[in-house]
């Protein structure tokens, strides 16, 4: 297949997180037949029932390109005009993987070897792929990360904190609500307080923010809430102590705040030649914890328009990605020797 065609084919299986399995099959078969005419391997990596990750091997991997299947809901299969790939998961991350492949292809094709590519499940909820990864290293050196950041190599990347916050209420006739206590009312009063938190800049990463990304709770509009919940994330660009503590005091008698997952901000190295970013979002590098290597944090694609209806990603982008990550394997490889 070309890039297009595999970026297409990847884009119209369904893989919204948790329901990964039928895109890691087409995986497991698709680089398992690459496999068989160049002498790699390919495993299966469980990580939890019905959901693994991809790993495909060719000797002892120096450098390894990675990048997740999953991609965030609702689903919506693929389209394309003279310049651009649509399609949920187009930029993050499925465009990516194309073209991680298709350059794996052009390298084995040239005899290049100690190089490895790992698909995770998971990034876009809570990196569980990535945390089974790393229990599972295979020694690499150097981890290619792949995200949208325009083929820019990324000087840093923001980390996530991000909660549950819950309130519990009482429930009574909403003509008489002396006699309850609404729960929503209660999410509502720590969640203004929450928005109100002050949140830390950085020279090179720039400011936190915070997303409310869900709320649901109460049973009718005729009842008074006795249960109501938010899911909420702040992007990290320094440690996370401080937020904690404000947290903490924001739902003190009000809530509970449960700690979902913990990301730290990143600082990387770049490679000469390469032209740079920084970018908002939060990656599996931290959660890989060394166990691939060194990470660098690169793909084609914009986040500007990852996770929205109009997802896209430039034809040409994808094009340069493969030379790009040639390149960098290449490279790599031989700091590696």
């Amino acid at each position: 297949m070309s890039v297009f065609e595999l970026t297409r084919r990847l884009i119209d299986i369904d893989s919204v997180t948790g329901h990964e399995r039928q895109v890691g099959e087409f995986l497991l078969e698709y680089l398992g037949g690459l496999a068989g005419r160049t002498g790699g391997q390919v495993e299966r990596m469980d990580v939890e029932p019905e959901r693994f990750n991809v790993l495909a091997c060719w000797g002892e991997p120096r450098v390894t390109l990675s990048t997740h299947m999953d991609v965030v809901p609702p689903f919506f299969g693929s389209r394309e005009d003279g310049e651009f790939i649509y399609g949920r998961g187009a930029c993050d991350a499925k465009g990516i993987l194309a073209a991680m492949i298709q350059a794996l292809e052009r390298l084995l094709e040239e005899g290049v070897r100690n190089v490895a590519l790992l698909a995770v499940v998971g990034e876009e909820r809570n990196s569980a792929g990535a945390l089974q990864a790393a229990c599972q290293g295979r020694g690499s050196r150097y981890l290619i990360n792949g995200e949208p950041t325009e083929n820019k190599l990324a000087l840093g990347s923001k980390g996530a904190l991000r909660y549950e916050i819950t309130a519990q209420g009482r429930m009574a006739h909403s003509s008489m609500p002396e006699l309850g206590e609404s729960a929503i009312h209660k999410l509502l009063d720590v969640l203004e307080v929450l928005r109100r938190i002050p949140l830390p800049a950085d020279p090179l990463l720039g400011t936190g923010s915070l997303n409310v990304g869900t709320i649901v709770g109460g049973r009718a509009p005729n009842v008074i809430a006795d249960e109501a919940r938010a899911e909420i994330m702040f992007r990290l660009v320094t440690e996370a102590d401080a937020i904690r503590e404000a947290v903490g005091r924001a739902v003190a008698g009000r809530a509970e705040a449960h700690e979902v997952l913990m990301v730290p901000p990143v600082r990387l190295r770049t490679i000469e030649g390469f032209p740079t970013t920084v970018v908002p979002f939060t990656t599996d590098i931290p959660v890989f914890a060394g166990a691939w290597g060194e990470p660098f944090l690169l793909g084609p694609g914009s986040a500007r328009v990852a996770h929205t209806r109009e997802e896209r990603i430039s034809k040409q982008e994808l094009v340069e990605a493969v030379g790009i990550y040639y390149r960098m394997v290449k490279e790599l490889n031989a700091e590696a020797n």
